[in-house]
């Protein structure tokens, strides 16, 4: 069970990002597939436009009807410890190119990345078994070029997962402590000693609680999560930044495959209802469907 992440101010037309289901996962590689998804919210809460997808195991393409763009993306072995990924956005004419490396040793890999076009010194990244370490130039308001430094790093601590992350001068420290009912997650921010808990209850194989609140704002969230069977998923929650509250139902294993879900589709239907405008409700719906070619 992941740490839902802290609520942001939204409109009312949008759903907290926290308080999304997360994302179909993409299908697996076959010779080739076709995907359509209609009308819902995105990973960010946003509502987006109908899109077409078509994947296969090298190449695939995203197309937003609505704004009539496209993302490419690729990926491929260049050898047994080298890989290439690149992606390009049609419309902005920006993109970026990786290279990764495996080296010798299990879990420690570098990587390259650069953006299109080319703008600076390539991003690095260093791969660890317990985190990972990255190098890129960043151009200050004075238009200096400084090089920035982000890591994060993890490990046991106790019956817990103890995180540290480190970014734009800022610390985020993390421990998970997770048994077969319960989840526990202080999450402390230095040096603006911002704190934050998240709490997760399991009462039986089908029905969880989970609640979320931040010390520093006083705001709080909640999402109740109820199974019916393995292709039926209901899940309501409130967030208090937003003034929102939330129900859907997913038909179809949320977390699964599309290609083995009933009829090779997921549906989701989500009714939002914010609190200062009950009239302003709406009804959203988002539709995946696989089609084998």
């Amino acid at each position: 069970m992941d740490e839902p992440p802290p609520p942001t101010s939204l409109p009312p037309s949008q759903i907290p990002n926290h308080m999304v289901p997360p994302p179909l996962p993409p299908p697996p590689s076959p010779p080739s597939s076709s995907t359509a998804s209609a009308s819902a919210n995105s990973s960010k809460g946003e509502i987006c436009q109908p899109q077409l997808a078509f994947t296969s195991k090298y190449l695939s393409i995203h197309y937003d009807v609505e704004e009539q763009n496209a993302l490419v993306k690729s990926s491929f072995d260049v050898g047994p410890r080298l890989h290439f990924n690149a992606a390009h956005d049609v419309k902005a004419q920006q993109g970026e190119v990786a290279v990764v490396a495996d080296l010798a040793d299990p879990g420690y890999a570098l990587q390259l990345s650069s953006p299109v076009p080319y703008v600076g010194l390539p991003r690095a990244t260093f791969k660890f078994p317990i985190g990972e370490l990255s190098l890129e130039e960043r151009e200050e308001e004075d238009e200096k070029k400084i090089l920035s430094v982000s890591a994060i790093a993890k490990g046991q601590i106790w019956n817990g997962i103890c995180t540290a992350q480190y970014q734009e001068e800022e610390v985020k420290l993390r421990y998970s402590y997770k048994d077969d009912e319960m989840t526990f997650i202080p999450t402390i921010s230095l040096p603006s000693n911002a704190v934050s808990l998240a709490f997760k209850r399991q009462f039986s194989p089908s029905d969880k609680l989970s609640y979320w609140y931040n010390f520093d704002s006083n705001f709080w969230s909640t999402v109740y999560k109820h199974t019916y069977g393995k292709d039926f998923k209901f899940k309501a929650g409130y967030d208090s930044e937003a003034r929102l509250g939330w129900a859907s139902l997913w038909v179809g294993d949320q977390v699964g495959k599309a290609k083995t879900a009933p009829m090779k589709m997921k549906v989701q239907f989500m009714l939002q209802v914010p609190q200062d405008d009950i009239k302003s409700s709406a009804l959203m719906f988002r539709v995946k469907k696989r089609w084998d070619i």
